[in-house]
């Protein structure tokens, strides 16, 4: 055990400084390329940055996870397909950050990658089993798996509005599984190595990505998408649909943060994927909270998520299950007070003005009586 902490620790570091590194010369290349971010005044802006930012972030990540597979990783049909496909992905990223394409380009480019891991490498969500119950999805398995890897890998691009945000939560999800995989003596294995790099790769980012940011992930934040929808298909997915689901949960944030903006989208009549200001962090910017306290919030949120799923997997699955229900419970309470789904529930700010207002008028209403009096 002790050797295998060891190892791991020299895969983190190793592709921890060069992402570090070349996220220097990230820098330069985007500013050459014009792959800038820069502010912008119009409503659909879901970024909240003042000044012009480097982007390619995303790819320097890429870079890391490529010389962390030469230096840690074995070749395998799988890892090739990840690798066929991680590459389509992020070229797909660096096409739209140099000259923004159409979703529809971008979903193409998806798409192939998604292929490239189902019909190349294998890779499958073929059955879940559930309640002494299998469901064995056949040829339905290959949409199946090729949605939830196009899904999963926007879900991390749609939640990346503020600095550090993005690469946060993919940190925490690669900390969660690592714990998880060392406690399952998983070490060794494909989704481990492929969870090391990643989580080496991404804290180099993040030194550089959290606020202020000095380079944002771009579109290529799709890859630590990418790579999430890979780990949870892999050895930690299993025929139990439990086994499937306490990876999802580690990125409950991002998901439920996602799947409230594409109802919201659908009751204003807009299109799902449409850019926005409503999301969990803008709520929690609306609130007065910094964005440096909004991420460390977020953060927060999602740590509760992971050590649910730690408590469920490792230790009490009881207790597991009731730290979920609370954060659901919380998450919805969250919701029903904020402006997240619908514009016309009363903010949690809003109330506080009104409770404030109340209040004044009552204290008015008494000094008049008392200079009555």
């Amino acid at each position: 055990m002790r050797y295998q902490i060891f190892d791991a620790s020299k895969i983190i570091l190793v592709t921890f400084i060069f992402s570090v590194v070349i996220m220097q010369l990230m820098k330069k290349i985007a500013v050459h390329v014009d792959a800038i971010d820069r502010p912008r005044s119009d409503e659909g802006n879901r970024h909240i940055h003042k000044k012009a930012t480097p982007k390619l972030g995303g790819l320097g990540i890429f870079l890391a996870f490529l010389v962390g597979y030469m230096c840690f990783g074995e070749q395998s049909i799988r890892m090739n397909s990840i690798l066929i496909g991680s590459f389509i992905v992020v070229l797909t990223g660096i096409l739209d950050d140099i000259k923004p394409i159409r979703a529809s380009h971008k979903l193409l480019g998806h798409i192939a990658a998604a292929l490239i891991i189902t019909l190349y490498g294998g890779i499958l969500l073929d059955q879940i089993s559930a309640f002494g119950y299998t469901l064995n999805f056949g040829i339905w398995s290959y949409p199946i798996t090729i949605f939830f890897i196009i899904a999963c890998t926007n879900i991390i691009n749609l939640i990346d509005g503020l600095d550090g945000l993005s690469g946060g939560i993919c940190t925490i999800f690669y900390i969660t599984i690592t714990i998880i995989g060392f406690f399952q003596a998983r070490y060794g294995s494909l989704v481990m190595t492929l969870t090391l790099i990643m989580l080496g790769s991404t804290l180099g980012f993040l030194l550089h990505n959290f606020n202020p940011a000095t380079i944002f992930a771009g579109d290529c934040a799709t890859f630590m998408g990418f790579i999430i929808s890979i780990i949870t298909l892999l050895e930690f997915k299993g025929p139990a649909l439990i086994s499937f689901f306490v990876p999802l949960t580690i990125l409950g944030i991002p998901i439920l943060d996602t799947l409230f903006a594409i109802i919201r989208r659908l009751l204003k009549k807009q299109p799902p994927f449409q850019a926005d200001k409503a999301h969990l962090h803008h709520q929690l910017l609306g609130m007065n909270f910094s964005p440096k306290v909004t991420v460390l919030i977020i953060y927060a949120i999602n740590i509760l998520f992971a050590a649910a799923s730690i408590f469920y997997t490792l230790r009490d699955a009881t207790m597991g299950i009731i730290l979920y229900i609370i954060i659901f419970v919380l998450v919805i309470w969250f919701v029903l007070h904020t402006t997240i789904i619908s514009d016309k529930t009363p903010t949690i700010r809003q109330k506080v003005k009104e409770k404030l207002k109340i209040s004044k008028k009552e204290e008015t209403t008494k000094e008049k009586k008392s200079t009555k009096k």
